[in-house]
């Protein structure tokens, strides 16, 4: 008898802090990034099959259904794996935005991972599951963790981090009508090589990365920096704008999350946020979020439901520090 439908948000994310230290000799740079989930959500139904298929719907005509959507990779992957015979039918309702830097298809990723592997009754272990996430993208496996985590090397290296105690960092994200594709942000950033011509690691001669402090305010606004936005504010001027709006605004720091194209502003509280949103008078094209962080507690009890219980011991077992 087929399992019913499993129906699971898909959360996004942003980036306290954003350092490239380097070209590395496999061509990626080498990072060091401060991640963090957040409320805003696409929404992903999954339904198993008889059919060896993977189908995807979407109510979003931009976003593609096959293979270069990564829910497909990653049940493929999943298939491949564990020579699945089945197939899925997978509903997507997006809501957030494509080539913003808020993660949104890394989260559908992860997400589809956890769903099917529940699904399909695998059984598949966390280390199965983190392999099969880094080969799909850098943040894909950030989002088998959520709340708040260091990522280095690639981006795929995850350390949980310590979520902040009381209540949730209320945001606004501003998404301009711009777009800036991963690929082409990291081409723009002249970083140090990583590297001698022989291979020879040269680290000391990169940028280092800097700390993120837990203080309060949190987050503390000196440790804030993100090093794409020297070249995607020279790029895309409007979306320095839509920075620029939102510390008119009131916000008490701005920043470009990952390599753009949209911005985020952090509010001292709920009162501030929404005088914010009332204020904000959007340019053609843009579009505006009222969000809140998610801690890791709150994410794995939202994304893991009753019936999934691989995602709270995935991170129970798990090594948490500050």
């Amino acid at each position: 008898m087929n399992r019913p439908a499993l129906q699971l948000p898909s959360f996004a994310k942003i980036n306290w802090q954003l350092r490239i230290l380097g070209k590395r000799p496999d061509g990626y740079h080498e990072i060091n990034t401060v991640l963090q989930a957040i409320s805003l959500q696409d929404q992903l139904t999954f339904e198993v099959t008889s059919d060896p298929e993977i189908v995807i719907s979407c109510n979003d005509a931009d976003v593609p259904t096959d293979n270069q959507n990564l829910i497909v990779r990653a049940a493929n992957a999943l298939k491949s794996r564990f020579r699945i015979a089945g197939g899925a039918s997978v509903r997507l309702e997006k809501r957030i935005p494509t080539r913003a830097g808020l993660g949104g298809g890394s989260s559908n990723a992860a997400v589809a991972l956890l769903a099917l592997n529940h699904l399909w009754n695998i059984k598949a272990s966390p280390g199965d599951l983190l392999d099969m996430a880094a080969k799909l993208g850098a943040d894909v496996p950030f989002f088998l963790w959520g709340g708040r985590a260091l990522a280095t090397g690639t981006g795929a290296t995850i350390s949980p981090l310590q979520d902040r105690a009381g209540d949730p960092v209320p945001l606004l994200v501003i998404a301009p009508n711009a777009s800036i594709s991963t690929a082409f942000a990291y081409a723009s950033v002249d970083a140090a090589a990583l590297t001698t011509s022989v291979g020879d690691p040269i680290l000391s001669s990169s940028r280092e990365a800097g700390n993120f402090r837990d203080s309060e305010p949190w987050p503390p606004s000196d440790s804030l920096q993100n090093d794409f936005e020297s070249v995607i504010f020279d790029i895309e001027p409007e979306i320095k704008r839509a920075k620029e709006t939102l510390l008119q605004a009131g916000a008490r720091a701005a920043l470009l999350a990952g390599s753009g194209s949209s911005v985020f502003g952090i509010f001292a509280d709920r009162d501030d946020q929404q005088r914010a949103l009332n204020e904000i008078k959007l340019e053609a094209g843009w579009r505006i979020f009222a969000c809140v962080t998610v801690s890791r507690i709150e994410y794995q009890r939202t994304v893991a439901s009753p019936d999934i219980q691989f995602l709270r011991s995935f991170n129970s077992g798990s090594d948490i520090g500050a």
